[in-house]
């Protein structure tokens, strides 16, 4: 078995920004979001519905006929996590699938969280 690999973190830009629908745009490491205030934060919770903020994190259990579901799930969460360079930390037990996400970098909630739970959500629901 090969030794694993330390990875140095991508170096980011801070930038400033009243629009986070525009972050999309900059993932991979070009640019680090703001944290939310607490309002913020419960603003969009509200719109996402069933997920849970604990701490500095939020969270949803989500569950599904048999571990094949789980799993292809987790699959599908994994190419969206991907894609934005932003992964949630998943737990999987058999039919139920636990998503956390915080951006660590920042030590918080940003609208990276928030937009990869909505992402995911969509999965979800198509």
């Amino acid at each position: 078995m090969a030794p694993a690999r330390y990875l140095a973190p991508k170096r980011a830009i801070r930038t400033k920004t009243s629009d986070p629908s525009n972050l999309k745009n900059s993932w991979k490491g070009l640019y680090v979001a703001d944290l939310l205030d607490d309002e913020e934060i419960q603003q969009r919770l509200d719109e996402l519905g069933d997920w849970e903020r604990e701490g500095e994190e939020i969270h949803k259990v989500f569950e599904f006929d048999d571990f094949k579901g789980a799993i292809d799930f987790v699959n599908e969460v994994a190419r969206l996590a991907e894609r934005y360079d932003h992964h949630p930390d998943i737990d999987i037990r058999w039919n139920k699938v636990r998503l956390v996400l915080s951006t660590h970098s920042e030590g918080g909630l940003t609208p990276w969280d928030f937009d990869l739970a909505n992402d995911i959500e969509q999965t979800i629901e198509s």
